[in-house]
């Protein structure tokens, strides 16, 4: 089987040659496996061919005009968000900061510069899905279509929290406006690469390691009408969505399902609720799972031995029938050392076929 032939088999609840594999890695850790192959540091797809890593995340390019300046000490993206570099004993990673809307008017909501649907690369998202079809290709990633996360890098988490509790009008009109940016751009690198990506990826964080983070009543409030949008473009389309949420999140998964969402991805084991043999068992019938190997356990922090029989471990609870991709929970972390790393997937390959 090709890649995109071994995921849509699993993805029907149906046994493959092997699980499929995916691959999420911060800079650091992957700059590292490059090193060990002897690869590029630009050589993402060399990599996932050594790796036999079967998904391919795809989004058109941003081609358009700079919206925001320049600062001094930050990372600006096309939104607006500000970012600065954090130093730690592992390597870095880029913290959200200075929330340019915390306190914004609705009249300044309006006028806050977003990226038009007009100024992406379709024709070139066309070309890259093309060039790749025999993996499985995913448009978006897991912060796509999100109410909570993005909107927190503009306004700050607090005020959004609160102002999603309250209905404040602010917070509702500045989800509206990126929301329905992204769903045009879906739905344009959708119709320019027809035929050529697989799946719908879009996430919503919606649970902490102990509990749900919002109410059931806010989540059906003002998080599950947006993202039923890209449901229903991913059905109008016959495309299966995955939806990402971290922490104690399978409380949402009755939901999911009356939405339509086939896949859900992250699945931290440790998070209350989370462990992987209660999600096979309550939701094995209706979801298929992408995710279970825990970025923040034995991969970063056991030995060789203990990663491998952690991996061996969710496999065999996750496998039979189908229904599931090995994957990281989380991007892998600077910390993990590069052993532990490559024995996931040299034991996914072993270990993980039917």
């Amino acid at each position: 089987m090709n890649s995109e032939e071994r995921a849509k088999r699993a993805y029907s609840h149906q046994e493959p040659d092997r699980v499929p594999i995916d691959y999420l890695a911060n800079p650091g850790i992957d700059r590292r496996l490059k090193d060990h192959f002897g690869l590029q540091a630009n050589d993402d797809l060399g990599l996932r061919d050594l790796l036999k890593v079967d998904f391919l995340g795809v989004a058109p390019d941003y081609t358009g005009p700079r919206l925001h300046d320049k600062k001094p000490g930050r990372s600006i993206d096309m939104w607006g968000i500000h970012r600065i570099w954090i130093e730690h004993d592992s390597g870095g990673y880029w913290d959200y900061c200075d929330f340019p809307l915390e306190s914004a008017s609705l009249e300044e909501i309006d006028a806050w510069p977003f990226p038009s649907p007009d100024d992406f690369d379709y024709e070139a998202l066309a070309r890259k899905c093309a060039a790749e079809a025999n993996r499985f290709t995913m448009i978006g990633h897991p912060g796509f279509a999100d109410i909570i996360n993005t909107t927190s890098m503009l306004r700050g988490m607090e005020t959004v929290l609160m102002d999603l509790a309250a209905g404040e009008p602010e917070t509702l009109r500045l989800i509206e406006r990126r929301i329905d940016i992204q769903l045009e751009t879906m739905r344009r690198s959708i119709e320019a690469a027809r035929g050529l990506i697989n799946q719908v990826w879009i996430g919503e964080d919606l649970g902490t390691q102990q509990s749900p983070l919002v109410s059931k009543q806010l989540f059906r409030d003002h998080i599950r009408p947006q993202l039923e949008k890209f449901v229903r473009l991913a059905d109008e389309n016959d495309l299966p969505v995955m939806v990402h949420s971290c922490g104690s999140s399978s409380w949402a998964y009755p939901d999911f399902i009356e939405m339509g969402v086939r896949v859900v991805d992250t699945l931290q084991p440790e998070a209350v609720n989370m462990d992987p043999a209660f999600l096979k068992a309550t939701y094995g019938k209706d979801l298929s799972f992408h995710g279970c190997v825990s970025t923040a356990g034995p991969v970063a922090s056991g030995s060789r031995e203990e990663t491998i029989a952690s991996v061996e471990e969710v496999l065999e609870i996750m496998m039979p029938g189908g229904g599931y991709a090995l994957s990281p929970t989380h991007m892998l972390q600077d910390n993990s050392p590069t052993e532990n790393v490559l024995a996931v997937y040299e034991t996914a390959l072993e270990k993980g076929r039917y």
